[in-house]
């Protein structure tokens, strides 16, 4: 059975057992999560889609970890003017691990 969830402004494809890397939850670590805002839902053999979600839907996770992701570099650069602008940015994460769906 998989799932697809929102969080974050992002969809994610999940799975029992499926780890995530998603935007930053206020949660502390080792709490489980509710995820309400499930999109799709599907068995195998029967698919619910949500309009724009399904009632009465839930995924669940446990919190694993609150960390950061990768370091970026952007860099501003305007031609034959002399300005240059280089900068990094860590953007903070939760990682989750799905524990039940319900559809």
């Amino acid at each position: 059975m998989f799932a697809v969830i929102e969080t974050g402004g992002k969809q994610y494809k999940v799975e029992k057992g499926t780890t995530l890397e998603i935007e930053k939850l206020p949660e502390e670590t080792g709490k489980t999560v509710t995820f309400e805002q499930v999109l799709l839902t599907s068995d195998g053999k029967s698919t619910k889609v949500g309009a724009p979600f399904i009632e009465g839907a839930k995924v669940t996770g446990k919190i694993l970890d609150q960390t950061r992701a990768e370091k970026i570099i952007v860099i501003k650069k305007k031609p034959k003017k002399r300005y240059q602008l280089k900068q990094g940015h860590r953007q903070e994460i939760t990682v989750v691990e799905i524990t039940e769906i319900k559809a």
